[in-house]
């Protein structure tokens, strides 16, 4: 691996965090913070034990990650990127439209993240599939999306009723 490949794996990776950064200051209003909070932390709990199964699995790898020596899942992506996303998508969820316009609110948030994981997968050292295609991470993210949204619909439901 060469440095010029390294410093852009590095550079994908910050963008990544400036990007999310950004987005969660622009896209959670202030008085849905702690709604966002709940979303980020079960969503990175739901990362954290899918992330680790998959890699210990060899069904995906990631060559270039931020702390290398601590796991072998991306942090930037389980950790920060993904539960950040999550976050956004719950607080920002359109209640009142139709089943149709629902489903197809998920299906933007896993088609779009499924596009740029393609494109990093081809283009970078960040991410390489083994046993894995597109398709299994758009599953995955329509299941964590949906697991997510079922617990904080719960959550906050449980917690008006009190």
């Amino acid at each position: 691996m060469d440095v010029f490949s390294l410093n852009k794996d590095y550079t994908i990776i910050a963008v990544g965090w400036i990007i999310t950064t950004v987005s969660l200051v622009k896209f959670i209003p202030k008085n849905k913070i702690r709604e966002a909070l709940v979303a980020f932390l079960v969503n990175q709990l739901i990362t954290w034990v899918l992330g680790l199964t998959v890699v210990e699995l060899g069904l995906i790898e990631y060559p270039v990650r931020l702390f290398p020596h601590a796991n072998n899942t991306s942090f930037t992506f389980e950790y920060f990127i993904y539960p950040s996303m999550c976050a956004i998508f719950n607080v920002n969820y359109p209640k009142s439209k139709s089943r149709f316009g629902q489903f197809m609110y998920y299906f933007y948030y896993c088609t779009t993240f499924t596009i740029f994981e393609v494109i990093i997968e081809k283009n970078a050292n960040l991410l390489k599939y083994i046993h894995w295609s597109w398709y299994i991470t758009w599953i995955t993210l329509l299941i964590t999306f949906y697991m997510t949204r079922k617990f904080y619909v719960w959550f906050f439901r449980l917690n008006k009723d009190n």
